[in-house]
């Protein structure tokens, strides 16, 4: 007996139907989002058209990597002294390119760029961008999960751009997220009214709304640290750490890392928990870049219902010094960040 075909399946479902002919593509979205601010100019969901375009190139780039020879590294270090690899300059390059051409920009701030960036005048809008356009780059040749970050800020005013300009704490951002490169492709972004998924359709080439005002629980049963670094960790880390692991403080977390931090960070928003990645004894500033890593994942988590601490004030209070300015970083379900908090504040009381 024939099988019923697709069409005929779908004719028989009305839900099915209404799906299909009422998909919600992220451009649509954030057109009626516009629609709720009546001095809305449009030029935010003309920028994040823009990344979105950039996302969607360097994840068929990612699917290709090896195919088109695009692994290794290109002999280069940047300035955070890492190697740098093939798709770390064509992501970088992507990202530079669709944002200038967007016409909303006037400064970009990137993980591979020591010096800003600053658009030409006719090209020029009110936005300023901070992006990694790689994020856990060593991982691609083994084909882990990698992704993207970015954090918006608005301009203060219309005068020139200048360096001052872009040293602002995440209280300032309006808008932020991450392209997660895994068995999917998937944008995660929020403007201010929650935090909205949406997965990469690579038959009709469009973001498409599937997880909408997500939420991360109140408390998890994970951790995520790399715990290569233990003896390197000051007390109290290392104090919360055990405690994890201890079944007579209450049934053990599960450890879970991945080393991206997309990857982490969209795990601990989907399922709760605590990501952590502390100050060390050889990097006593902490490794993790606050205005384009730490800043865009402390909004999402602030957001949907988390919270991100650098260990004595909310990220996203930090107000910059530099553009490449390092910070410890403890982000996920509110309860787990404030477990870890006491430990450091007790830590800290006995130091006094």
């Amino acid at each position: 007996m024939a099988q019923k075909s697709h069409y005929a399946q779908w004719i028989k479902d009305p839900t099915e139907r209404r799906m299909e002919s009422n998909t919600i593509t992220l451009t649509r979205f954030f057109l009626a989002e516009q629609q709720k601010f009546p001095t809305a100019t449009g030029e935010l969901t003309q920028l994040l058209a823009s990344i979105q375009t950039a996302v969607k190139v360097i994840s068929s780039a990612v699917r290709r990597a090896g195919i088109t020879k695009l692994f290794g590294t290109v002999g280069q270090t940047n300035v955070q002294g890492e190697e740098v690899k093939k798709l770390d300059v064509l992501a970088n390059e992507l990202f530079i390119n669709m944002l200038k051409s967007s016409y909303t920009v006037a400064l970009l701030i990137s993980e591979e760029n020591e010096t800003i960036l600053e658009v030409e005048t006719e090209h020029r809008g009110k936005y300023i961008v901070a992006f990694d356009p790689l994020d856990g780059s060593s991982n691609i040749d083994c084909l882990v999960s990698i992704g993207s970050i970015f954090a918006i800020y608005r301009k203060p005013d219309n005068t020139v751009p200048a360096l001052d300009d872009t040293l602002m704490s995440g209280r300032n951002v309006v808008a932020a997220g991450y392209a997660l490169y895994g068995s999917a492709t998937m944008l995660v972004i929020s403007s201010g009214s929650g935090v909205h998924g949406f997965m990469l359709d690579a038959t009709i080439g469009e973001f498409v709304l599937t997880e909408q005002n997500m939420q991360i629980p109140k408390k998890g049963k994970i951790y995520s640290i790399n715990e290569g670094y233990y003896h390197e960790w000051d007390n109290a880390v290392r104090e919360y750490i055990d405690a994890k692991k201890d079944p007579s403080k209450g049934k053990p977390y599960g450890a879970r890392y991945v080393g991206s931090m997309v990857a982490d960070v969209h795990r601990t928003i989907k399922y709760g928990g605590i990501f952590l990645y502390p100050a060390t004894k050889s990097s006593p500033k902490g490794k993790l870049r606050l205005m384009y890593e730490c800043v865009p994942m402390a909004y999402l988590l602030d957001q949907a219902g988390g919270l991100a601490t650098d260990g004595k004030i909310n990220i996203l209070d930090i107000t910059p010094t530099n553009h490449h300015q390092r910070t410890p970083i403890f982000l996920g379900s509110k309860e787990d960040v404030e477990e870890v908090q006491s430990y450091i504040n007790k830590h800290c009381e006995c130091k006094k």
